[in-house]
């Protein structure tokens, strides 16, 4: 095996796990000491830094575990995609796991394996990352590594036609066999006309059937270069010393020249539009969307927050109104719920979908969800009422700070759309300020027809 890169790693940090984790840094008494207080605030430990090739470094201090996340965003994702290539970001990702000229296929996994720690890789509409959970003392491996495949990513013919199988398969597995994944795909693409969300992020299967090899290799040079990704890493390391390794191993590359981002903006509707998705299933289901702005978009960001507190007023757990409503009070719902995900490169939805109770049809079950709507935006939410979902929202914007994963995501996520991960910190201040009034202003002013989309899974005898 040629592991020459490795071999090198391994004379200058690398440890038998077992002693890693004996030798690394001890957790900081500030951070064993209950009293919060005590702790610094996640501002006060996080670190920004840009290589002079454009790359962005982004650290997290969190030293109550030895342990690391270390996680490289590609700023690319399905909507970046033009017909003819759907899927191909996805597709990407799979292959560039199949080895370097200095790390075969395979290798890559098992020498992370090997040393404790897990690794895997996402895709999703507006971005790409790949990442690794180790002990911190390995954090020059997986930055070794992932610099190794931004610029050496060995993609052949023979490795493509096996894993091209291996993602049609997943498409059918997790979408063509199911047919809510099926209603809930043609949704999307009447929903959206003109941005990049209107396909599916695994792509269409005709664009899977004709893609080739060179597709993936262009899509990668086009996209994958130093000044288009970040490197995020949050756990027990020192922020200088990760700048270091990051000059070392990612500041050799070359920047590229990127091409122009997608604005993924929605035309006016100019009207309800509707589908019927027939096909064989057992239980009927709903969709309904909204098209609304992201925080990218919006011209008042206050109306993102104001979204948010909406979708919880209606969805905010067990005493939220469609399930207080809908679900217990008047039975008309199986199951329903509402959703928003201001936070995206573009335009976006605000949703609604349900699957009506025994003894109800599609139809009362979307009328049920218009009259919410419209209680919406005749009454003013209770202020107790709003005060319940922003508790449940911060709340759950606080438990996330419980897990390094969950902080490198949320830091990431925000990068990755062009966004501040500062934003991400001043949410809770920003949701604590949204009124009553300005629940229903975005009521009035966004779930109105024009913006309106419905899909009715309507199911076919098996």
């Amino acid at each position: 095996m040629k592991l020459d890169i490795m071999a090198n790693v391994a004379s200058r940090y690398l440890l038998p796990l077992g002693l890693a984790l004996c030798l690394a840094p001890a957790v900081n008494s500030a951070w064993a000491a209950n009293d919060s207080a005590a702790r610094p605030s996640a501002a006060e430990r996080t670190f920004t830094h840009t290589l002079d090739n454009g790359m962005k470094i982004i650290v997290r201090e969190d030293h109550r575990a030895p342990v690391m996340v270390s996680q490289v965003w590609y700023r690319v994702g399905s909507s970046y995609e033009h017909a003819g290539v759907t899927g191909v970001s996805h597709v990407l990702e799979h292959l560039m796991f199949k080895g370097t000229d200095k790390v075969p296929d395979g290798e890559f996994s098992k020498l992370i394996a090997r040393y404790g720690g897990s690794e895997n890789a996402f895709t999703s509409y507006d971005y790409t990352g790949y990442y690794q959970l180790m002990s911190a003392t390995n954090l020059p491996l997986s930055i070794e590594l992932e610099a190794d495949r931004m610029q050496n990513a060995i993609m052949p013919d023979s490795a493509f036609s096996k894993e091209i199988e291996v993602v049609k398969e997943e498409r059918r597995l997790r979408t063509d066999d199911k047919p809510n994944s099926v209603a809930y795909e043609r949704f999307m693409a009447a929903a959206y006309l003109s941005s990049g969300y209107h396909n599916p992020v695994i792509g269409w299967m005709h664009d899977l059937d004709n893609m080739t090899a060179q597709d993936a290799r262009n899509w990668y040079k086009k996209w994958y270069m130093p000044n288009n990704a970040i490197l995020v890493v949050v756990g027990d390391v020192k922020a200088p010393e990760v700048f270091e390794l990051a000059a070392r191993y990612f500041g050799p590359i070359p920047r590229g020249e990127l091409p122009k981002r997608p604005l993924n903006r929605e035309v006016p509707g100019n009207g309800e539009r509707r589908i019927e998705v027939a096909i064989p299933a057992k239980i009927p289901t709903l969709y309904v969307g909204y098209n609304v702005p992201g925080i990218n978009t919006a011209a008042d960001e206050t109306d993102v927050y104001a979204l948010r507190m909406l979708a919880g007023v209606l969805d905010g757990g067990y005493s939220a109104r469609i399930e207080t409503h809908m679900v217990r009070n008047q039975g008309i719902a199986a199951s329903a719920g509402a959703g928003y995900g201001g936070f995206s490169l573009g335009d976006t939805l605000f949703y609604f979908s349900g699957v009506p109770a025994e003894g109800y049809s599609i139809e009362q079950l979307e009328l049920a969800f218009n009259d919410q709507i419209e209680t919406l935006q005749t009454e003013l939410a209770d202020p107790e009422e709003l005060e319940r979902v922003k508790a449940q929202i911060i709340s759950g914007i606080i438990y996330q700070q419980d897990s390094i994963s969950s902080q490198a995501n949320q830091i990431g996520r925000m990068e990755a759309i062009g966004r501040s991960w500062q934003e991400a910190d001043a949410m809770v201040e920003k949701l604590s300020a949204i009124t009553p009034e300005q629940v229903q202003a975005v009521a009035r002013k966004y779930l109105v027809d024009n913006n309106k989309t419905v899909a009715v899974l309507n199911p076919q005898p098996l």
